[in-house]
């Protein structure tokens, strides 16, 4: 008979305390922040959905090879080692450390991009937009028909649309677009993988036109883990086959460790281009640190070199996946809607479908992640209007799953909440903002719930 029981790949070997609360404490503890739950104090959250960046637990092997970390200024042997475990998978020419992804993004964007010009992407993630757009560039987001549906069934909604790819160039001219990148998995549409043939396909346009291909590379091992679940060809490929022949169809990477690096803290840029190399290390030494460190201790780049490795083990990602997979096709089996097919490290609800009686500038993704963390302590993250004001598509809510943290149980406690939430979904008021910020905005912003005949704004 075969086993249908998902079990964690691995044994709990330290353990940390969280803390119930009551409702009416909740009610106090989010009034007091402002209707914002990035503003909450961690110990005041149960389950903590709202990130997978930095919050996974790390392996024995990483704990042990952090005692290894050379501490070294400059030429630290971790740094090699950290190096040579990137080259490994990603195989580019330069490998530049960063303190996380985002520091990534801003020395590529500041280094490759100037005012006026245009960055396409499949989806553009909230720092990546808020990066393109602090240069004076544009970013435009090219992600396929389908991954605009939430309901709909397709294997790689996260696909670039192609075609609309070759339009934009045309219309904008080659000479305005500095380089074209894919997040694997698409964050912002659902953790939606894209297919080998969408990046091949994306990959000749960009030969074509002679512009660099860049990977925003977060969750690169569970794109490949989709990449050999649903694409004919590939079931007999290891995870690590599988993204070694992704990378080599671009020119660079951004990453974030925090993701697919398993570690808490760190990120690195790659490219294979000399020039823009030499660049970005001199305005790394300005900002983040010396080139062999990146504003890294050694003991964080020992983490990452094991971490990488580890995101690409078998065991590890069937479990994964199937455990997100588990949240979303239990929610959704009662009706509640979500973007199908469940992502890699995330499910998403949508908010739209799930509060249809709340307008997008009422925020209903706000709405709905403060009802969740009333009803039970859940903390989430609203990915729509207020993260991305006018540029959104949808109004999702993401319970993003830490790795190696939470077992089974602790998402069948999330099930129940979700289900209770849906219950009494009519009784959802909407939200309104008292204060913004001008960039990210989100992880700042003021508000409060929306009372009968008040007018609102975006």
């Amino acid at each position: 008979m075969p086993v249908k029981t998902i079990i964690e790949p691995f044994r709990i070997k330290s353990v940390e305390p969280i803390r119930w609360t009551t409702r009416r404490q909740r009610e106090q503890r989010l009034e007091a922040a402002y209707y914002n739950l990035f503003l909450l104090p961690a110990d005041d959250v149960l389950i903590d959905l709202l990130t997978d960046s930095g919050t996974g637990a790390m392996s024995t092997h990483q704990w042990a090879a952090i005692m290894e970390g050379d501490e070294s200024y400059a030429g630290s042997r971790s740094f090699d080692r950290f190096k040579n475990s990137v080259q490994d998978i990603f195989g580019y020419k330069h490998v530049i450390p960063t303190h996380q992804g985002r520091a990534a993004e801003r020395i590529l964007f500041g280094v490759a991009c100037k005012k006026g010009d245009v960055v396409p992407n499949n989806t553009h993630f909230d720092t990546t937009r808020a990066n393109v757009e602090f240069v004076g560039a544009e970013a435009v987001d090219l992600v396929i028909a389908e991954g605009h549906q939430p309901a709909l069934l397709h294997p790689f909604k996260g696909n670039m649309d192609v075609p609309a790819l070759e339009a934009l160039i045309q219309r904008v001219g080659r000479e305005r677009i500095p380089l074209v990148m894919l997040t694997v998995t698409n964050n912002s549409g659902g953790g939606q993988p894209v297919s080998m043939e969408n990046v091949r396909q994306v990959s000749a346009v960009c030969k074509r036109h002679r512009i660099p291909l860049y990977f925003d590379a977060c969750r690169f091992a569970e794109n490949a883990w989709f990449i050999r679940l649903r694409e004919k060809g590939y079931e007999s490929k290891t995870p690590k086959q599988i993204a070694q022949e992704m990378f080599r169809l671009g020119d660079g990477c951004t990453m974030s460790a925090k993701k697919d690096g398993m570690a808490n803290i760190g990120g690195f840029l790659c490219t294979n281009d000399d020039l823009l190399a030499q660049q970005e290390k001199d305005l790394l030494i300005l900002t983040e640190g010396y080139p062999t460190y990146g504003g890294l201790a050694g003991r964080d780049l020992e983490a990452i070199a094991v971490g990488v490795q580890e995101a690409l083990e078998e065991d590890y990602l069937r479990y994964r996946i199937a455990s997100t997979a588990y949240l979303g096709n239990h929610i959704a089996s009662q009706g509640v809607p979500i973007v199908q097919p469940p992502g890699g490290h995330a499910i998403y609800l949508d908010a739209r479908a799930f509060l249809p009686h709340i307008p997008a500038d009422q925020f209903p993704g706000v709405a709905l992640a403060a009802e969740l963390y009333l009803e039970g302590g859940i903390r989430s993250v609203e990915i729509g209007t207020l993260m991305f004001a006018a540029a959104a598509q949808m109004d999702l809510v993401r319970l993003a799953i830490p790795r190696r943290v939470y077992t089974q149980s602790h998402i069948d406690y999330v099930v129940e909440v979700i289900l209770e939430v849906w219950k009494h979904r009519e009784t959802i008021p909407g939200m309104r903002l008292t204060y913004e910020a001008p960039f990210l905005r989100h992880f700042t912003a003021h508000l409060e719930p929306v009372k009968v005949g008040v007018v609102t704004r975006s």
